[in-house]
C-alpha cells in the first residue's frame, strides 16, 4: 500500500457499518468485557463522541455486532429435505458463533430479537414449513429448539472447568453423576460459552430433535392433541 493510499484509508469517513466491523474484530481480540465506546473510538482513531452519530449506546452497538455476525450464517440452501435445510444452516450459524466467542452470551443478554435475528428465524420457521409442518407445530418446534436455532444451547452449568478424574466425593451421594462424569468425553475446545456445548453434543441433540420433529410430521401432530 501506498503512502496515499493508507491516507485514504485511514481517512474513509467514518458510518455504521465500519463502526459495527471494528467492534466485531475488536471483541474478537480483547474480549467483550473489555470492549468500550472509548476504546472502539481509540481504535477508529476517533472521538467517542464521533461514534454517537451511528449508535446511540452501547446497547445498540451490541445488538449491531449481533445482526453483524448472524449476516455471516450462509442462505439457506436449495431443496426438499427439509431437515437437510435447517440442520445446513444451524451448523452455519454454529460456525459463525465460533468465530467469535463472545456472541453467543451477547444474544442471550439481549431483551429481544434484533433486525437480523428476527429475519433469520422467519427464515427458519419457513424453512419448517415449507418442509410439511404445520403453523401449529412450527410454533411448538421453534421454542423447543431455542437457543440451539442459532448454533449454541444453553447448558444448565458451565462445566467448563478444569479437566481430570471425576471428584470421587460424587460416587456416594451422585453416583448417576458420577457415572456420567467419568464416561464423558467432551471435545473442550470446540465449545460455545462454555459447559457441554461442544460439537458432538450440538450435533447429538440437534439430529435427535430433528428426527423427533419429522416423526410429529408425520402423525399429523396438533397441540389439541396433547392431552
Amino acid at each position: 500500500m501506498t503512502p496515499q493510499e493508507a491516507t485514504h484509508t485511514q481517512r474513509s469517513p467514518l458510518n455504521k457499518d465500519r463502526v459495527l466491523r471494528a467492534a466485531v474484530a475488536l471483541a474478537n481480540a480483547i474480549g467483550i468485557d473489555a470492549l468500550s465506546m472509548r476504546r472502539l473510538a481509540q481504535e477508529l482513531d476517533v472521538v467517542p463522541m464521533a461514534l454517537y452519530k451511528h449508535v446511540a449506546n452501547k446497547e445498540e452497538l451490541l445488538d449491531g455486532m449481533v445482526d453483524a455476525v448472524v449476516g455471516e450464517i450462509d442462505p439457506p440452501a436449495a431443496g426438499p429435505d427439509w431437515q437437510r435445510v435447517v440442520r445446513g444452516r444451524i451448523l452455519s450459524a454454529r460456525r459463525a458463533l465460533l468465530r467469535h466467542p463472545w456472541a453467543a452470551r451477547v444474544i442471550e443478554s439481549r431483551t429481544g430479537p434484533t433486525p437480523a435475528v428476527l429475519a433469520y428465524l422467519d427464515l427458519m420457521a419457513g424453512a419448517f414449513r415449507n418442509g410439511g409442518l404445520s403453523a401449529d407445530l412450527t410454533h411448538h418446534v421453534m421454542h423447543a429448539m431455542g437457543s440451539r436455532l442459532l448454533g449454541f444451547s444453553q447448558e444448565l452449568f458451565d462445566t467448563s472447568g478444569p479437566s481430570g478424574p471425576p471428584d470421587p466425593g460424587l460416587a456416594e451421594p451422585y453416583p448417576h453423576i458420577a457415572e456420567m462424569a467419568a464416561t464423558a468425553a467432551h471435545d473442550g475446545g470446540s465449545s460455545v460459552g462454555g459447559g457441554c456445548d461442544d460439537q458432538f453434543e450440538f450435533e447429538f441433540a440437534l439430529d435427535l430433535l430433528l428426527d423427533g420433529f419429522e416423526s410429529l410430521r408425520r402423525q399429523g401432530w396438533t397441540s389439541a392433541r396433547k392431552a
